[in-house]
């Protein structure tokens, strides 16, 4: 394997060597926990821009499954394509063995042009993330040419995901609107589960003058703040009266359309095991998380109030307006790998549709 260096933007190096496309990249540093789930966080388009730290040391070891499709949507993956920048681990297990693999990491990786290093002490670098915060980084080699650091935030990466023009999915009796803003498939798995048609659409798509039952915004990449079409929209669609859910992403839009503020956490939340509460009750759910920004408390309107709390940090993890059928979750419920203990929360959404229409 070619030797090749982690720089951080504060100056600290680490080296290790490559076992993906050897090329040099930059984006922002940030760790996950999860220790399985590696196909589906590679493909999740929240991570576009980021180079991507799993904590677990062993990553490759089942290798990578084929790309099967169910009725448009890929039973395996998040998306058409790996979307982080770059991976760096501990371990990278070149044996593979798992009944649906079809090829290895290293192979796909370098099919899609992702860097990826291994050999790295991924416990010194999280114990950093840490400490700092996630920041800027970059993968050089000794005979490709330095590149400067490059901070996702500043740009729109939620257009760079979505998809460019309204795609239907199933045949149901119900229609569903999903704003796509980065969305996971499994979140049309789950969706299409119900008797529901689903119209898939740009990030920007101006639906105001659409027929529906339910809105759904789903999960995206970088700052909220950034989607201001969206936002426009969606202040729109808090005056109405029809089911709307989010995640995500689709959480910190929704509070920005009622009113609310956001913002940049420190290393955010990324993994399958966070737990969060609902207020005033003593139910607790393991639930999958990837995100950088939050909802500030105080700034959260009087008609909205907090539907789950971080039992980590006490930040917001889900909304709900008072008397209206909305509400939205920071963690997924449709988690794609992870835990399902939130998966009821579809059929709470499908529930607003069908009573909304009778």
């Amino acid at each position: 394997m070619k030797e090749a260096k982690l720089i951080l933007y504060d100056g600290s190096q680490y080296s290790g060597y490559s076992f993906g496309y050897e090329h040099p990249v930059s984006g922002e540093l940030v760790f996950y926990t999860a220790m399985t789930g590696y196909p589906e966080s590679l493909t999740d388009p929240s991570y576009k821009g980021q180079i991507l730290v799993p904590t677990y040391p062993m990553i490759g070891n089942y290798g990578v499954p084929s790309d099967i499709q169910d009725e448009g949507v890929s039973r395996f993956f998040e998306s058409e394509k790996i979307q982080c920048s770059a991976l760096v681990i501990a371990d990278y297990s070149s044996k593979y063995n798992h009944w649906d693999s079809t090829k290895s990491l290293s192979t796909w990786l370098k099919e899609w042009l992702v860097p990826a290093l291994t050999g790295i002490d991924t416990r010194a670098l999280v114990l950093k993330l840490r400490e700092t915060g996630s920041m800027p980084g970059k993968i050089i080699f000794d005979d490709k040419e330095d590149i400067p650091f490059y901070d996702p935030n500043l740009d729109n990466l939620v257009a760079q995901v979505s998809c460019k023009e309204p795609i239907y999915y199933g045949h149901g009796r119900y229609k569903v609107l999903l704003v796509d803003c980065g969305m996971k498939n499994n979140i049309l798995r789950c969706l299409l589960r119900y008797d529901v048609t689903v119209k898939r659409v740009p990030w920007d798509y101006d639906f105001r003058g659409e027929d529906y039952d339910g809105l759904f915004i789903s999960n995206g990449p970088g700052d909220p703040s950034v989607c201001t079409k969206t936002i426009e929209h969606l202040s729109w669609a808090i005056q109405q009266n029809r089911s709307i859910m989010g995640i995500c992403l689709g959480n910190q839009l929704l509070a920005l359309a009622a009113g609310a503020k956001t913002y940049k956490l420190k290393y955010g939340h990324r993994g399958h095991n966070q737990p969060v509460v609902m207020p005033g009750t003593h139910r607790c759910f393991i639930t999958s998380q990837n995100h950088g920004f939050a909802i500030e408390k105080e700034s959260l309107p009087k008609d909205w109030t907090p539907m789950f709390i971080n039992l980590n940090d006490g930040t917001i993890e889900g909304i709900r307006h008072i008397s209206k059928p909305f509400f939205s979750t920071q963690f997924h419920p449709e988690a794609s790998s992870g835990p399902v203990d939130t998966a009821f929360l579809f059929q709470e959404f499908f529930d607003n549709m069908t009573y909304g229409r009778h």
